[in-house]
């Protein structure tokens, strides 16, 4: 009941949505019609999407000179590429705001560079546009601290306004990113209709699962190692893709098991985990064992899944069986999955608790392509490996050649001949990084840059080669 409310009440907005359009298609048909998406799961953002023209969205990420800076950029990279998947085509980024959020529990000032990083980074990511809440501070109500572009004192000599005007100047250099594409191979599935029944789930660990976490926590592995990513739901079209990341899909709608199967048969790679393949659409358990209708495919048997406390871990260490990029001990927290191989090879065993020794990573051959079961919840380590071995075999480019310092990530828009590489570092030390042998030009002055790029804290920029296409 709770999941069918959920639906309604999308269906009731959408439905709202287009009868605010209509009038506006019959008297101007040839202006674009969209609606500003918010960092909220009430709605199913995908369905509303499809009944805009274009995608918008309001981004409010917190990057303060704070460890968890990092993490924060990984978090709204995954949503502005979630955004550009939505219709396959760039977003345009409604809201961001000019100085300070009055509404943070610490309303810090952005940090120098943070301006010019949290723009480009959307631009970066799929956006065709840097736009602001708010021009002018109100003098009351709730907002009259919010940041703005002109402050309570009327002049164009702040601070912020130089950090707009800075900006503004790089954007107007950059007008041939505009409607340029991002050529992702990969893709995590995030689906809204799985979260609501994730979390509204009695068990196995309450009161939050951490299913959004998780989809960020496999689509960072990617995100550090510059590559490309569509954020998609699981009734999208998966045959574009070589790898196909489905973190927690413990609701299986109809349909989409057929449809991994096929993308598998015809040589894709799909990776699921633990606590997948649980439910149907009404959020009944499937019977005859799990992961429900993907059993088969992966080749395991799920048949109990034991939670950890957030101190606790188990050990996992690969078998040596083909999994590359794996190396030493992972530790596996909050859950782990009690699997049996059926058919697929065992690439890692649990070393420790009452089920060492049983499988917690596999993979089955299927048809061309291969599927891999993940049985426990692994840190940053073993998704950097794991993953980075499965872009090197499966010939996934990255933005670089050479391997991106913690914290800096690359990201490239292409127009065919000419790929505009973005790189941009939320680390707050200065970094470091290889750009190869390979000639670039300064998107911003023309300059040629070769070798190795310095960035300061919060550092980013945009360089051009001539596309690989």
């Amino acid at each position: 009941h709770t999941l069918d409310w959920k639906r309604f009440t999308t269906d009731q907005t959408i439905d709202c949505f287009k009868a605010e359009s209509a009038p506006l298609r019959a008297i101007t048909p040839d202006v674009p019609i969209t609606t500003n998406l918010m960092f909220y799961d009430g709605l199913d953002y995908y369905k509303l999407a499809k009944a805009c023209d274009v995608v918008s969205w309001d981004s409010y990420p917190s990057y303060h000179d704070r460890p968890e800076d990092v993490r924060t950029g990984v978090h709204f990279s995954f949503l502005h590429d979630q955004r550009r998947a939505m219709l396959d085509k760039p977003f345009v980024l409604m809201e961001s705001a000019p100085a300070q959020q009055n509404y943070k529990a610490v309303c810090k000032l952005k940090r120098p560079g943070v301006h010019q990083l949290e723009g480009l980074q959307a631009v970066a990511h799929g956006s065709d546009s840097v736009m602001y809440f708010q021009w002018r501070k109100s003098r009351g109500s709730v907002e009259k601290f919010h940041g703005a572009v002109v402050d309570h004192h009327g002049g164009a000599t702040t601070r912020v306004f130089g950090d707009v005007a800075a900006i503004g100047e790089t954007l107007g250099k950059l007008d041939a990113v505009v409607g340029t594409k991002t050529a992702a191979q990969v893709a995590v599935i995030y689906d809204y209709e799985n979260n609501w029944a994730v979390e509204d789930a009695a068990g196995p660990r309450n009161p939050k699962k951490g299913y959004a976490d998780a989809c960020v926590d496999h689509y960072q592995a990617f995100w550090q190692a510059g590559v490309a990513v569509d954020v998609i739901d699981s009734i999208a079209d998966f045959s574009k893709y070589k790898l196909l990341v489905a973190p927690m899909l413990y609701m299986i709608r109809p349909g989409v098991a057929e449809r991994v199967e096929r993308f598998v048969q015809e040589g894709g790679t799909f990776v699921t985990t633990y606590f997948s393949g649980i439910v149907d659409e009404s959020d009944l358990c499937f019977l005859n064992g799990f992961p429900g209708p993907l059993r088969k495919l992966c080749g395991v048997w799920a048949e109990e899944i034991d939670t950890l406390y957030d101190d606790e871990t188990a050990t996992v260490t690969p078998t040596g069986s083909g999994a590359k990029g794996l190396g030493g001990t992972y530790p596996a927290r909050q859950f782990c999955d009690l699997i049996h191989a059926e058919g697929a090879t065992v690439l890692a065993t649990y070393g420790s608790e009452f089920y060492a020794g049983r499988p917690a990573l596999t993979v089955n051959k299927v048809g061309r392509g291969r599927a891999y079961y993940v049985a426990a919840r692994f840190d940053g380590r073993f998704n950097g490996d794991f993953f980075g071995g499965l872009v090197d075999e499966l010939a996934i480019p990255r933005a670089l050649p050479g391997p991106l310092p913690a914290g800096v990530t690359a990201q490239v828009r292409s127009d065919g001949e000419r790929d505009y590489v973005f790189i941009l570092s939320f680390a707050r030390s200065p970094q470091d990084l290889a750009l190869g042998d390979t000639k670039y030009t300064n998107a911003l002055n023309g300059e040629a840059v070769s070798g190795v790029l310095s960035l300061p804290p919060y550092g980013s920029r945009v360089l051009v080669r001539h596309s690989a296409g």
